[in-house]
């Protein structure tokens, strides 16, 4: 018969959690010293000074400390491939969104050049070495219904999904201020209905402080987010002064929860690209010193 082992002293008991406690806080201070597996890019159209070279413009954003870039499609391919080349970096997607608005409309031949936009970017994000392409599901106005747009956009990405799988990009779509997908549950249901491995998303999580909380948009969307968007909102800029002054505010100085957001992610175990996208530029800054606020910043974010 096995014996009954005894229970610990109090003295033991004190002795023992204390071990346990100083354990656990050791462990969570490895976890927070861990680099998280986040890459660090610059979405282009968000550069300060577009009037530079573009070959120019790549070699600031390795000089501040960017690994990668976030271009448009439907660029001259050989000017992006040198600046890429000469630069050293990396093109994780292509966004091709302003182009795709469009591709829930009800009129055919506007939804058929959307359709083509993003089956353009797709090849310009072979040529680059991009794993995927940034698009819109099309948007909601008062021309366009939200189940018309449903239909009509599904149907347009699926016309792009062959070509898609044939190349093996990724067609990402950001949540963006298109009055279309306005919760998370919703667009985990639009991207399954794809059923397709080549269908995910670029979570902005700007856009999203407007409708909720980026980290409960993330816990559910999970695994389909394929690259981030980092952007800062300020909701009392945006209720005293408008929609689009909300993103005009610095990063870590507006109301984005970045530890928790960086949370939701470690919980997913998320690794891939942190994009930087501000529209905000305080004055007087050069455009060198901006990029490396900019990287500084993006550094803190990742790191709380």
């Amino acid at each position: 018969m096995d014996s009954v082992r005894p229970l610990p002293t109090r003295r033991a008991f004190l002795r023992m959690s204390a071990g346990a406690l100083a354990a656990s806080r050791l462990s969570a201070f490895d976890k927070v010293k861990t680099p998280r597996p986040i890459r660090k890019g610059f979405f282009l159209s968000s550069f300060p000074d577009k009037k530079l070279p573009l070959i120019e413009q790549f070699k600031m954003l390795k000089a501040a400390g960017f690994e990668g870039v976030q271009p448009h499609a439907l660029m001259d391919q050989e000017e992006v491939l040198r600046a890429r080349d000469a630069s050293g970096l990396v093109i994780p997607s292509v966004a091709v969104g302003s182009e795709t608005r469009t591709i829930g409309n009800p009129d055919p031949k506007v939804r058929t050049r959307a359709v083509e936009a993003l089956k353009l970017a797709l090849r310009d994000a072979k040529r680059y070495g991009a794993p995927a392409v940034l698009a819109f599901a099309g948007g909601v106005d008062e021309k366009v219904g939200y189940a018309e747009n449903w239909e009509h956009s599904q149907a347009g990405i699926r016309e792009a999904l062959p070509l898609a799988a044939e190349l093996e990009i990724k067609i990402s779509l950001e949540n963006v201020w298109n009055n279309f997908l306005l919760s998370p549950l919703e667009m985990a249901r639009y991207v399954d209905a794809f059923e397709s491995k080549w269908v995910g998303v670029n979570f902005d999580i700007g856009n999203i402080m407007n409708v909720g909380w980026p980290e409960q948009w993330i816990r559910i969307l999970g695994k389909r987010i394929d690259l981030l968007h980092f952007k800062e909102f300020s909701r009392k800029k945006h209720e005293e002064e408008g929609l689009h002054k909300g993103l005009q505010v610095e990063y870590l100085a507006g109301d984005n929860d970045w530890p928790e957001i960086m949370r939701a992610l470690d919980e997913l175990s998320w690794a891939g690209w942190g994009v930087v996208e501000t529209p905000y530029r305080p004055p007087g800054v050069a455009t060198a010193e901006r990029l490396r606020q900019i990287s500084e910043k993006w550094d803190q974010i990742v790191a709380s």
